[in-house]
C-alpha cells in the first residue's frame, strides 16, 4: 500500500486503510464494477485518512478553515491535497472530503467509502452487527447504505453528538419516506 508523499498516518491508521481497501476492493469485484469504478472505490479508501494523523495546525493550514472541530478536517485536507496532485475524478474527491460526515449528493464511490469506513473488521465495536451488515453490501447496495447511516446516527444521537447538517441532510436523502 501507497500513500501520497504528503500523507501523515501512523502504522496502526495503515492498518485500518488496508481493512477498508480489502473491504470495498470485495465488494466491487462482487458487483463486477468495471475496471474504472473499481478503481475509484479502491483509490478513495487508500486516501480517505491520509492525513488522519495529521496535526491540528496543518490541517487548518490546508482547509483554511479555523472554525471547525479539528476532527473533521482531515477529509477536506486529503480532498484538497488530491486535486492539488492532480486527481480531478469528482466522485473520488467528494468521497474522501465527505467520508466523515457524509455527503446526499454523493455517487456510489462516496456510499461504498462511508460503509466500508464504518464496517472495516478491525473496530472493535458492534462486531457481529457490522459484518453481517458489510456481507449484505453485495446484496443490497442501496437497502445497506440506509441502514448504515441510521446505524451510525443512531450511535451519534445515543452519545449526545452533534448532528451536523450534511449527516441530516444523507438522512434525509436515503430514508424511506
Amino acid at each position: 500500500m501507497t500513500l501520497p508523499p504528503w500523507a501523515v498516518a501512523t502504522e496502526k491508521r495503515r492498518g485500518h486503510i488496508a481493512r477498508v481497501a480489502a473491504l470495498i476492493d470485495g465488494w466491487a469485484a462482487a458487483l463486477h464494477l468495471p475496471p474504472d469504478a473499481a478503481q475509484a472505490w479502491h483509490d478513495a479508501a487508500l486516501w480517505h485518512d491520509a492525513l488522519r494523523d495529521a496535526p491540528d495546525a496543518l490541517l487548518r493550514n490546508i482547509t483554511g478553515d479555523q472554525h471547525s472541530d479539528a476532527k473533521l478536517l482531515h477529509g477536506p485536507a486529503a480532498a484538497i491535497q488530491l486535486a492539488g496532485s492532480g486527481e480531478r475524478r469528482e466522485d473520488v474527491l467528494e468521497a474522501v472530503r465527505w467520508h466523515t460526515v457524509g455527503c446526499a449528493a454523493w455517487a456510489d464511490t462516496g456510499r461504498a467509502l462511508y460503509m466500508a469506513d464504518f464496517l472495516e473488521p478491525g473496530r472493535a465495536f458492534a462486531r457481529g452487527d457490522r459484518a453481517y451488515l458489510a456481507h449484505l453490501v453485495p446484496l443490497d447496495f442501496g437497502g445497506t447504505f440506509r441502514q448504515v447511516v441510521r446505524t451510525r446516527l443512531d450511535w451519534a444521537l445515543r452519545e449526545g453528538k452533534a448532528l451536523l447538517s450534511e449527516t441530516a441532510a444523507l438522512w434525509n436523502a436515503v430514508r424511506e419516506p
